[in-house]
């Protein structure tokens, strides 16, 4: 995620922080020194929400254990102020994987809100509201209110997950996302509509389940399209190919004659990478027309065979930010995997199913815990 750093790794995953999560310390250190708290004080309350926040990575990192048990690994853990997000390699299409991994979550907020209630029990403090008892007592709040905000049934919250997965068991996988999805909507709307007349932040939060629901019926929608396809199917196999001391001032005559964005350079048999739109634009404002392709073409760090399944084509693609990939036969250079070209056949699908057709969704975080 951009505007992140890592901070260190733990159980083998990395851990960032968002930068923005330092505007939020900063904060709480001012507002606790203008509340007149003193500097310890203040110091105080921005050592509560770094343990507040500890709370939500343990959260993510149940995760990524019950992940790690079925094959899945996760990507990294990055803190931001409305919470915390694990991206896992891939979201568990088993049922029973994604209920597991959906509830491991939920359920360390449920022990530590337990231990630390024996806690108070044993020292003897009674509990009371959120942010006007000590650190143990703000602890149990929070871990209490994590665990019953992320089992709402609505995505991108654990509970939606959970919901998705119990209708797996009895529906295909896309339809459950759908019904979870839309459940999920209807809890923004009501959320939204108290959030009216009584908290504005509600408003936010309807925003961002709805939002979320969206994304995630999409993505369902997309890896159904794609499930069992080829990569064939998905790629573009009418393309003009560049040579290496072929001009940018070719190229831009090509772009604009025609509906493709990035071009393969290719020297005798050899693809030697690829020159895309950017990069094309960028060494254009750099170096000029006369700039050759040799100069401005990007190495190819990703290439597909035509049999290779186009659902796990489609995740590599995410993941490496490549925007046009080669695919191969038998070596031999024979068509182009775009983002575009995926979308157009998920639309000819969808036509073809009777389905509106859908843009084609980012990669959702998984585990989206909040503070």
């Amino acid at each position: 995620m951009k505007w992140s750093f890592r901070i260190g790794r733990v159980g083998g995953v990395d851990l960032y922080v968002h930068a923005t999560f330092l505007i939020l310390i900063a904060a709480f250190l001012f507002a606790g020194l203008l509340q007149g708290r003193g500097p310890l004080a203040a110091l105080g309350g921005v050592l509560t929400l770094i343990l507040l926040f500890t709370c939500v990575v343990l959260h993510e990192l149940g995760h990524a254990i019950v992940a790690r048990r079925f094959g899945i690994r996760t990507r990294d853990i990055t803190l931001l102020p409305i919470g915390g997000i694990a991206r896992l390699e891939r979201i568990p299409t088993e049922p029973r994987q994604e209920l597991l991994v959906a509830l491991a979550g939920p359920a360390v907020n449920l022990v530590l809100a337990g231990v630390f209630w024996v806690t108070l029990t044993l020292l003897g403090q009674p509990l009371v509201g959120l942010a006007r008892g000590g650190v143990l007592e703000n602890l149990f709040w929070v871990n209490l209110s994590l665990f019953l905000f992320n089992l709402l049934p609505a995505f991108p919250m654990d509970g939606g997950r959970v919901l998705r997965a119990l209708l797996a068991t009895r529906l295909e996988y896309a339809h459950a996302s759908e019904i979870a999805a839309r459940i999920g909507q209807g809890m923004a709307f009501l959320f939204g509509l108290v959030g009216l007349f009584t908290n504005p932040m509600l408003l936010f939060i309807a925003l961002f389940i709805y939002l979320g629901a969206e994304q995630e019926a999409a993505l369902a929608r997309v890896r159904s399209a794609t499930q069992g396809l080829p990569v064939r199917f998905g790629m573009v196999t009418r393309y003009q190919t560049l040579s290496p001391d072929d001009t940018l001032g070719h190229v831009v005559q090509l772009l604009l004659g025609g509906c493709q964005h990035d071009f393969p350079v290719v020297e005798g048999d050899q693809l030697r990478g690829v020159l895309t739109r950017a990069d094309l634009l960028q060494h254009l404002a750099r170096g000029g027309v006369a700039t050759t392709a040799r100069e401005a073409l990007r190495p190819v760090k990703l290439r597909f065979d035509e049999e290779e399944m186009l659902e796990e084509a489609l995740r590599r693609m995410q993941e490496s930010g490549e925007t046009s990939v080669p695919v191969f036969r038998h070596g031999r250079l024979v068509g182009l995997l775009t983002p575009e070209n995926i979308g157009e056949l998920l639309m000819v699908q969808a036509a073809l199913r009777g389905r509106p057709p859908r843009a084609l969704p980012p990669e959702p975080a998984y585990g989206a815990s909040r503070t």
